[in-house]
C-alpha cells in the first residue's frame, strides 16, 4: 500500500489494522484553535493521532518577522513525527473537516523532510461519517520510531526571493487564498488586506467538487495549466495567508502531474511585516 497523493475512504477502511499505516486527524480552526482536540478526542478515525497545526505543524511566531505559522524546525518535526509512529515504510494518511486544507500541510511537511508515502484522506472527516465508518474516542499514542530527516532545502522560497521573482515573466506567484482577501475586498485574519503585486488567484477551494472531494487530476491539470500556461511547475511558487492551504494548490497540482512546485512559506501575513514590501488590492487591478 502506497499512496503519495490522496487515498479514498474505502481504501483507508479496507488497510485501517495495517501497522504500517498511520492516521493523523488534523482538525483545526483558526478561530478556536482547540477545536480540533476536542472533535479528535470526543470521535476520531480509530487508531488516528493528533497534530495541532499551531503546536505540532508551525514553530512559535516571532512578532514583526515571520507569519502566522511558520515551518518547524526539522529536527522538531522529524520528532514529533517520530513519536506518531512514522517512520521508514510507514504509510501516513492525513484527514481533517476542512478539504484537506490543514492535511495538506502536513502532507506537504512529511514530503519537504523525504517521507513521500503520504496522503491526504479525499472526502476527509465528513466523507468518513457520511459512509458510516467507525469512530474511536479518546487519545491515541503509537509507538515511537526512528524519523531521519532528509530536507528538500530548495523546496520554499523566502520573502526577498519572492520579491525578485514576483515580476518575472518566468515564475508565476499563486495566492490560494478567497478571492475577496486577494482583492482586498475583506481581511478577517491578517492586519493589511490585498496581495503581492504580481500573484494570480488561485483560491485552493476551487481543487474541490460540490462534495467536497477533489477534481479528478484531469480537471485539476486543466485548471493549473489555465493559470501557469507553459511556465515549468518548479518555477511556481504557492503562497496563502500563512503558508498552509497553499500546500493544497502545491498537492493538487502533485496530483494533476504537475510535479515541482515551491513554497514561500510565510506568505502574506509575513509579506505585510516590512512596511517596504509593496501591497495591491482591487484598484490596482486592471
Amino acid at each position: 500500500m502506497t499512496y503519495r497523493t490522496l487515498i479514498s475512504i474505502p481504501d483507508l477502511a479496507a488497510n485501517l489494522n495495517d501497522e504500517n499505516v498511520v492516521v493523523v486527524d488534523c482538525r483545526f480552526s483558526l478561530d478556536d484553535p482547540d477545536y480540533g482536540s476536542r472533535a479528535y478526542e470526543k470521535a476520531h478515525v480509530p487508531g488516528a493521532v493528533y497534530a495541532h497545526l499551531d503546536h505540532d505543524l508551525s514553530a512559535p511566531i516571532v512578532p514583526g518577522e515571520t507569519g502566522r505559522h511558520p515551518l518547524p524546525s526539522p529536527d522538531r518535526a522529524a520528532a514529533t513525527f517520530a513519536g506518531w509512529g512514522i517512520g521508514d515504510g510507514i504509510q501516513v494518511v492525513a484527514y481533517d473537516d476542512a478539504g484537506g486544507a490543514i492535511a495538506g500541510r502536513l502532507w506537504w511537511t512529511l514530503r519537504y523532510l523525504g517521507h513521500y508515502p503520504a496522503a491526504v484522506l479525499d472526502g476527509g472527516w465528513t466523507g468518513w461519517m457520511e459512509d458510516g465508518r467507525p469512530t474511536a474516542s479518546g487519545t491515541e499514542n503509537r509507538s515511537p520510531r526512528s524519523f531521519e530527516p532528509r530536507v528538500h532545502t530548495g523546496w520554499t522560497v523566502d520573502a526577498p526571493t519572492v520579491d525578485d521573482r514576483r515580476t518575472n515573466p518566468s515564475w508565476v506567484l499563486l495566492d490560494a487564498r478567497d478571492g475577496v482577501r486577494y482583492r482586498g475586498e475583506e481581511e478577517p485574519i491578517d492586519p493589511i488586506p490585498g496581495h503581492i503585486p504580481g500573484a494570480l488567484s488561485a483560491p485552493f477551494k476551487a481543487n474541490l467538487d460540490a462534495t467536497g472531494r477533489f477534481k479528478s487530476p484531469e480537471a485539476l491539470r486543466e485548471r493549473f495549466v489555465g493559470l501557469i500556461g507553459t511556465t515549468p511547475p518548479g518555477h511556481v511558487i504557492s503562497q496563502c495567508g500563512s503558508g498552509v492551504t497553499a500546500c493544497h494548490n502545491i498537492l493538487a497540482m502533485e496530483h494533476a502531474g504537475l510535479s515541482g512546485g515551491l513554497l514561500y512559506p510565510g506568505s502574506w501575513s509575513e509579506w505585510i511585516t516590512d512596511p517596504n514590501r509593496p501591497v495591491a488590492t482591487v484598484e490596482d487591478m486592471p
